[in-house]
């Protein structure tokens, strides 16, 4: 009987310490990969809900645009941007056709991916989003064959407003 429990004993011992080793070991791997991996898909991949009328052509092609330029899209419909823009601060000469959202950045219009890239690796101190006022042509989604001269704006919540980027003879 003695022999038994020792002989248990050792075996529980055994299964306990490699289970301990086994996840020793993973999480040893788990905190050196997936930190790694996922800081570049946080970075490589942001996550960007777009608020937009479910009527509008343009908007949707913009959301391909930023889906080709590896942002991870969420589309939600609504009738009332206006609603949308007035709860994050957007000023009205800043309004375009859709409002967007990566956090707490405001991406208003037809903003083109690479320069939301620029913005979240260099975010502007005191600035709350970005816009390309109005509906210019040639900016993503708004592909007519016509490529108007553009800006990009990043804006404050007080009003406050420069030029992140400008777009000419592109």
């Amino acid at each position: 009987m003695k022999m038994k429990k020792l002989t248990l004993s050792a075996g529980v011992a055994g299964i306990v310490l490699t289970a301990g080793a086994t996840t020793l070991a993973l999480q040893a791997k788990e905190s050196v990969e997936p930190a790694s991996s996922q800081a570049s898909d946080s970075a490589a991949n942001p996550a960007i809900t777009i608020y937009k009328s479910p009527n509008c052509g343009c908007c949707q092609s913009w959301v391909e645009h930023l889906d080709a330029h590896g942002f991870e899209t969420t589309i939600v419909e609504t009738d009332n941007l206006n609603a949308v823009k007035q709860e994050h601060d957007v000023p009205r000469d800043m309004a375009s056709c859709h409002t967007a959202l990566i956090g707490d950045l405001v991406i208003e219009g037809h903003v083109p991916a690479s320069d939301i890239v620029a913005y979240l690796e260099k975010p502007q101190f005191n600035t709350i989003g970005l816009s390309v006022p109005g509906m210019p042509h040639g900016t993503p989604g708004m592909e007519t064959g016509r490529k108007d001269d553009y800006q990009v704006i990043a804006f404050s919540a007080n009003g406050q407003q420069s030029v992140f980027r400008e777009h000419k003879d592109y």
